[in-house]
C-alpha cells in the first residue's frame, strides 16, 4: 500500500514502522531516530507533527488449529474469494497461518469498520466450521 500511496512512511497497529528509504521492513531503533529527527527539524511539537496520521478500522483474529491446514479446503477459499470481491477497492485482507503457533491470523482492514468485521466473521466461522 504505501508503494500504490508513494509514501515512504507506513506503520501498523502492531507498532511496526517502516521507513521504505531506509528499509523494507520495520525497525523499531531506526525507525525512533527518524521520528525523533523529523520532529526536532519542524521545531513543532510531537503532537502537531504527527496529527496528519490517520488509522484505519483494522480487525485480527487469531483461529485455534488443531491438525492441518483449512487454507487448503475448498469452502474456505470460497468464503476468502468471495470476501476479497467484497473488499476491492474499499480495503485489503491478510490470511496466514503462524509460524510459531497451531493458528490461522485473519486480518482486514479497511475504511468500513461494518464491512471488515463482517469479512473477518464470515472467514473465522467457515475455518472454525472446516477445523
Amino acid at each position: 500500500r504505501m508503494r500504490s500511496g508513494n509514501c515512504n512512511l507506513g506503520g501498523e497497529q502492531s507498532g511496526h514502522i517502516v521507513l521504505s528509504d531506509y528499509s523494507t521492513t520495520g525497525d523499531g531503533l531506526m525507525a525512533a531516530l527518524q521520528v525523533l529527527h523529523i520532529i526536532q527539524a519542524s521545531g513543532k511539537p510531537a503532537s502537531q507533527v504527527c496529527r496528519p496520521f490517520e488509522p484505519r478500522p483494522q480487525l485480527l483474529e487469531n483461529v485455534k488449529l488443531n491438525i492441518g491446514d483449512p487454507l487448503r479446503a475448498d469452502a474456505v477459499k470460497q468464503v476468502i474469494a468471495e470476501s476479497e470481491r467484497r473488499l476491492l477497492g474499499k480495503g485489503r485482507l491478510l490470511i496466514r497461518k503462524s509460524g510459531t503457533e497451531p493458528l490461522v491470523r485473519i486480518m482486514a482492514e479497511g475504511e468500513d469498520r461494518t464491512l471488515i468485521a463482517s469479512v473477518v466473521n464470515e472467514i473465522v466461522s467457515e475455518i472454525e466450521r472446516v477445523v
